[in-house]
C-alpha cells in the first residue's frame, strides 16, 4: 500500500532548497538517524537540481510504502530531453564537466532502492526508496498528521536551510579532519609495521636458508648411511639364506630358531633402510615418477599376490573389491603399489580377526579413491595427525608385538602428495580403520629441466618391483 506524503513542484532553486528540507523532516519523523536523514536530503537536492537544471522543472513525490518492507518511496519526474550515455553514466565511465551523473550514482549508492526510466524528448523518472528503521512503521493517525503539518509550512525557508546546511557542511569538515588525523596516524603506525615485516622477511629468508642447508644435510646423510646399511645388511640376509637352505649342513632346533630371527631383523632394517632411502629422495626433489597406463584390475592382481602370503591367522581375510566398471589410470604405478602395500601391511598387523577390504571407486573431478579398511583396533582422534609423523607409532597392546618403524604411512603421504593426490582416514577405536587415497585418474606432473643430478619425470613402460 502507498500513502502520498507530499508533492513539491519543481521549477527554480528555491524548490531544491524545500524538496531537501522536507525531506529532512519527513525523515525525522520516521525515525532515521542524523546521517541517514543528511544522505536522504541530500540525494533529493541533487535529483531535484537535475530536474530544474537538465529538465527545466518536474516535480517531486513522498509516499510511504507499507507493503513488504516499509520503506519511504521518492520519486522525481520531468519531461525534459532525457539522459543520454544511461549505462555509461551508471557505470561511473561517463565524464562530465557540469556534473551530470554525480547525483545519480550517489543515490544509487546512498539508498536501498534504486530505479530510473528515462526516454529521449520524454523526460526521465528516477525512484529511491530507504527501508524505515526496525519498528518504525507509523500508524495512520501519525502519517495524517505528518501530512497536515507538512502542508502548513511555509515555503519561504532558503535561509532556514542554508543555515542548517552550513551547520551540516561544519560538522562534515570536523569529521572529516578527525579522519585525516586518525589516518595520518594509522599511516605512520603502517609505515612502523612495514619496516617491522621487512626485518622478519628477512629473519625469514635467512632462517629458509639454513633450513634448506639442514635438510640438504638431511637428505645427505640419509642417502649416504642408507647406502652404506644396504651391502652388510644384503650379506646378512644372504648368510641367513644359506644357513636355513642347509647348503653347510644340518642346524639345531635352537640354530634354526636363532638364524630366523636374524633374518627377521634383517629384513626388518632393510625395510626401514628403504623408507629412509625413499624419503630422502622424496625430499631432495630426486624421486623419479614413471607415469604409466594401468588398469585397477592388473595392480590389485599384483597386490593380491604380495599381500596374502603376510596374513598369519585364518581369522583375517584379505579381500580386493572390483570395481563395477574397470578403470583405467595413467600415474606412477609402482609407487602406487607401494603406498597400497604399506597400508594392507598395517591392515594385517593391526588387524586380529575380521576382514580387510582393498577398493576402488572413481572420485570426483576425475580422480579415482582407493580405500583400505579393517575391522582392527582402530586409531583415536587425537592420534591420527601424530600416525604420518615420520619415527611415530601409537601405543597399543599389538603395537608392542608388532615391530615397525614408523615411517610407512609418513611415506605413504609424501608419495600420494607426488603424484598429485592425498592420504587421510578415517578410524574410531574398536570400530577399525579405513585409509583413503584420492589421486588424479590421470597424473599431470609439471614438464620441467630438473637441475644436474636431479631425476626427471618420465614416462615409459610399466615398471616392475
Amino acid at each position: 500500500m502507498n500513502t502520498p506524503l507530499l508533492r513539491i513542484q519543481l521549477r527554480r532553486g528555491e524548490d531544491v532548497v524545500l524538496a531537501r528540507r522536507r525531506t529532512r523532516q519527513i525523515a525525522e519523523h520516521f525515525g532515521f538517524e542524523g546521517q541517514d536523514q543528511v544522505r536522504l536530503a541530500t540525494v533529493v537536492s541533487e535529483l531535484a537540481r537535475n530536474a530544474v537544471q537538465y529538465a527545466h522543472g518536474g516535480w517531486i513525490q513522498f509516499e510511504l510504502v507499507t507493503d513488504g518492507e516499509p520503506h519511504l518511496l521518492i520519486r522525481v519526474e520531468d519531461h525534459g530531453p532525457g539522459i543520454p550515455h544511461l549505462d555509461e553514466i551508471l557505470d561511473g565511465r561517463y565524464q562530465s564537466s557540469t556534473g551530470l551523473g554525480i547525483g545519480l550514482i550517489g543515490a544509487r549508492r546512498l539508498t536501498d532502492r534504486f530505479a530510473i526510466d528515462t526516454t529521449p524528448d520524454q523526460g526521465t523518472s528516477v525512484q529511491v526508496g530507504k527501508l524505515l528503521p526496525p519498528g518504525r512503521v507509523p500508524k495512520p493517525v501519525s502519517v495524517a498528521e505528518l501530512t497536515r503539518t507538512l502542508a502548513a509550512v511555509r515555503a519561504d525557508d532558503s535561509l532556514d536551510e542554508l543555515e542548517v546546511r552550513n551547520q551540516e557542511l561544519v560538522r562534515a569538515l570536523v569529521t572529516l579532519a578527525e579522519q585525516q588525523a586518525e589516518t595520518e596516524r594509522l599511516n605512520a603506525e603502517l609505515a612502523e609495521t612495514n619496516r617491522g615485516v621487512l626485518a622478519l622477511y628477512a629473519e625469514l629468508d635467512d632462517r629458509a636458508a639454513d633450513l634448506a642447508r639442514v635438510s640438504q644435510l638431511k637428505s645427505a646423510f640419509l642417502s649416504g648411511i642408507t647406502h652404506e646399511l644396504r651391502t652388510p645388511l644384503n650379506s646378512i640376509l644372504n648368510m641367513t639364506r644359506i644357513l636355513l637352505g642347509r647348503m653347510d649342513g644340518e642346524l639345531t632346533g635352537e640354530q634354526d630358531i636363532q638364524v630366523n630371527l636374524i633374518q627377521k631383523a634383517a629384513v626388518t632394517l632393510t625395510d626401514m633402510v628403504a623408507d629412509l632411502l625413499d624419503l630422502a629422495r622424496i625430499e631432495a626433489g630426486k624421486t623419479e615418477v614413471r607415469l604409466v597406463a594401468f588398469t585397477v584390475s592388473d595392480i590389485f592382481g599384483a597386490l593380491r599376490g604380495m599381500c596374502r602370503p603376510l596374513l598369519t591367522s585364518d581369522a583375517v581375510a584379505l579381500v580386493f573389491e572390483m570395481p563395477d566398471h574397470e578403470i583405467t589410470l595413467t600415474t606412477d604405478e609402482g609407487k602406487l603399489s607401494q603406498i597400497l602395500r604399506n597400508l594392507v601391511s598395517n591392515a594385517i598387523k593391526f588387524t586380529e580377526q575380521g576382514e580387510i577390504k582393498v577398493s576402488a571407486t572413481p572420485g570426483p573431478e576425475d580422480t579415482v579413491v582407493f580405500a583400505v579398511t579393517d575391522t582392527g583396533i582402530g586409531i583415536a582422534a587425537e592420534d591420527q595427525v601424530r600416525i604420518f609423523e615420520e619415527f611415530s607409532q601409537v601405543d597399543s597392546p599389538l603395537q608392542r608385538n608388532v615391530r615397525g618403524t614408523g615411517l610407512g604411512l609418513s611415506l605413504s603421504r609424501k608419495l600420494a602428495g607426488l603424484l598429485g593426490g592425498s592420504l587421510e582416514v578415517i578410524s574410531a577405536p574398536g570400530v577399525g580403520s579405513t585409509f583413503v587415497v584420492c589421486l588424479p585418474r590421470v597424473c599431470r606432473m609439471p614438464r620441467v629441466t630438473p637441475p644436474t643430478g636431479m631425476s626427471a619425470v618420465t614416462a615409459s613402460g610399466r615398471t616392475h618391483g
